[in-house]
């Protein structure tokens, strides 16, 4: 007895749920619960219900297998057989790799073996590192207006975001040391806020963007010349944990 659910929209966007589960009610009860998580509209529902035992309670273990950190995990599949779940498929980095296998044991009891088939694509932080060759995205003076410049970069980092697998990605905004700690704050925060707008207006969903301002307090280099001071006031592009 099996149940194999792909935990993440297929290339075409859709979520295809296939196998065998024990009555109509495992099948009613997973298709519902696959449905909260992405939408009635990108479910396909291709189970066939009975003629399998199951173990003590299996409709409701594989219920709660179907958290929402599954949904972070792209071209993926869920495979429950008994009571051995394998979860595989792309996530955007280690810690959510772990973070998604983790999710899954504890909702199930010590009876489930849980195997951890994620992997994390190489080169996803490397590609926004090299797109961003160590420039900087420039702003007007003392503003979070982009320069002509800056948007010129953020052309080719919005690119290079749209060609990855819908990561989730941190903008960070820093600035240098001169001047009032907490209006740097507040300057930093308002041109990641810009930066995301701007890359959602090229059509990154914003869901996959969060904006920080981290001030004068991650300094690249010191501040004590020009130079310095202008290699600190820069926008960072991060995968998130």
């Amino acid at each position: 007895m099996s149940a194999q659910p792909p935990q993440a929209p297929a290339p075409d966007g859709m979520v295809y749920v296939t196998g065998t589960v024990p009555d109509e009610n495992a099948r009613v009860a997973i298709i519902a619960r696959l449905r909260d998580l992405y939408g009635a509209d990108k479910v396909v529902d291709r189970l066939d219900s009975g003629g399998v035992v199951a173990p003590p309670d299996w409709t409701g273990h594989v219920v709660k297998t179907l958290g929402n950190g599954i949904r972070d995990v792209r071209q993926g599949q869920l495979d429950v057989n008994g009571t051995q779940v394998t979860i595989s498929g792309n996530v955007a980095n280690e810690a959510r790799r772990q973070h998604v296998a983790s999710e899954i044991a504890t909702a199930l009891n010590p009876t489930y073996t849980v195997n951890n088939g994620l992997r994390v694509p190489a080169g996803a932080q490397a590609l926004l590192d090299r797109t961003l060759a160590d420039r900087v995205v420039e702003f007007e003076s003392g503003s979070a207006i982009l320069t002509p410049t800056g948007i010129a970069i953020l052309d080719e980092m919005g690119a290079a975001i749209a060609g990855l697998d819908r990561p989730r990605v941190d903008i960070i905004g820093h600035t240098d040391s001169t001047g009032n700690r907490m209006t740097n704050i507040t300057l930093s925060l308002a041109r990641a806020d810009a930066v995301k707008t701007y890359l959602t207006g090229k059509g990154i969903p914003a869901a996959g963007l969060s904006a920080m301002g981290a001030g004068p307090d991650r300094p690249v280099t010191p501040n004590d010349t020009p130079e310095g001071r202008a290699r600190n006031r820069r926008i960072e592009f991060r995968l998130a944990e």
